[in-house]
């Protein structure tokens, strides 16, 4: 009987262990968990650890006829002429060269901080001259070099090309771009960048926005965390960490000042405004005080109607063909619609959204607010 009861005990544990178990995951599941606090790395980046500008000059072989024109892109020619020479081919004086096949492109890369040799980067290419197509071409080994004019790496490899495209008879249809591609791998790196980490003293972190909040909170967290490395903000925008003096040990060092999370206030008060697409992008801060907007479209209409004047018969006379032109100007009225002080993201919204106005239409709307004082943001035009 005991061994019966004990048996019994340890089932109802073991169903009790399954159900918080099962509680637990259904509490991950549904209850979300508390947002992350904004970490170093995102606010902040070390002086001189970035990657580097590379560019070079190639030619694209192999294509099937969609290459170069030799007549409008003579450069293609002479980069031929000269890259058989270099192979010890010679071309007679005065042979004029068809290059169908050939496309003189612009070959860009990004060196990554740390690249070493021997470790491979994506390219892209482009064409300079007047190529149909580079789908099926491959480009032949070009140094790619950086601002010093140094070469940094190698490119060479199959082109990949997001497009296709068919022409006949004056007809032709084209998917996407055919002008550009990209080559993943293509470009072996022959030089390494040397990086400020392992020298001196001090590193430098760069903040991303010229903010002195962030910058007395990012030297808070450094030293909170790590009281025997201070760091100190020299202004807005740099903070001064001391390094240990082992390499590897700044690594490790690094990659815990990355992790630090971070107390930061809401961001400044702020308007994008695209004037080429009429985007407008608001942020959490911004507030309106009260105000009335009036705002009321105004069109003008040009309409064209081509008149033919007809001469008399026998009168040797020209057939003239003029035109009549009508323009028509609509005011449409704007109705006085008054907007309470809104605090709110979402209650901006609805107050802007109550003018029914189209998104150009809020460009000059939401100019003429900020000059009044009734939009406390900064407008950044771009």
């Amino acid at each position: 009987m005991r061994t019966e009861h004990r048996e019994q005990n340890e089932q109802k544990l073991m169903r009790l262990i399954v159900w918080l178990g099962l509680l637990a995951a259904s509490a991950a599941l549904w209850w979300p968990a508390p947002a992350g606090a904004t970490r170093i790395k995102e606010v902040a980046s070390v002086q001189g650890v970035r990657s580097n500008a590379l560019a070079g000059y190639g030619l694209v072989v192999g294509l099937d006829g969609t290459g170069d024109q030799s007549t409008s892109a003579p450069f293609t020619a002479q980069s031929m002429n000269a890259l058989l020479q270099q192979m010890g081919v010679t071309i007679p004086p005065g042979t004029s060269m068809q290059v169908k096949n050939v496309a003189a492109v612009m070959v860009t890369a990004q060196l990554p901080a740390f690249a070493q040799p021997g470790q491979n980067i994506d390219v892209n290419v482009s064409s300079l001259g007047n190529a149909k197509s580079l789908r099926g071409g491959m480009l032949i080994a070009t140094p790619l070099k950086g601002a010093d004019g140094q070469i940094y790496a190698m490119a060479q490899g199959s082109l990949i090309v997001g497009g296709a495209g068919a022409s006949a008879g004056g007809s032709k249809v084209q998917i996407n771009h055919l002008s550009a591609g990209r080559i993943p791998d293509g470009a072996s790196v022959e030089r390494a960048v040397p990086t400020p980490l392992n020298q001196g003293e001090y590193m430098q972190l760069d903040l991303s926005s010229s903010d002195f909040n962030t910058a007395r909170e990012v030297a808070r967290a450094i030293n909170a965390k790590m009281p025997d490395n201070p760091a100190q903000a020299l202004d807005g925008r740099v903070v001064r960490v001391r390094m240990p003096p082992a390499p590897d040990a700044r690594v490790a060092f690094m990659a815990d000042i990355e992790n630090l999370p971070l107390n930061l206030a809401s961001p400044a008060a702020k308007v994008v405004i695209n004037a080429r697409t009429g985007s407008v992008v608001i942020n959490g801060a911004v507030s309106l005080a009260a105000c009335a907007v009036a705002h009321g479209n105004l069109s003008v209409t040009i309409s064209s109607t081509p008149v033919v004047s007809q001469p008399a018969p026998l009168s040797q006379g020209k057939t003239v063909v003029g035109e009549k032109a009508d323009i028509t100007i609509k005011q449409e009225p704007g109705a006085l619609i008054q907007l309470p002080a809104s605090t709110k993201l979402a209650d901006v919204v609805k107050a802007l959204s109550a003018l029914g106005a189209t998104p150009q239409d809020l460009l000059a709307i939401l100019q003429a607010m900020k000059s009044a004082g009734a939009l406390n943001a900064e407008l950044e035009v771009i």
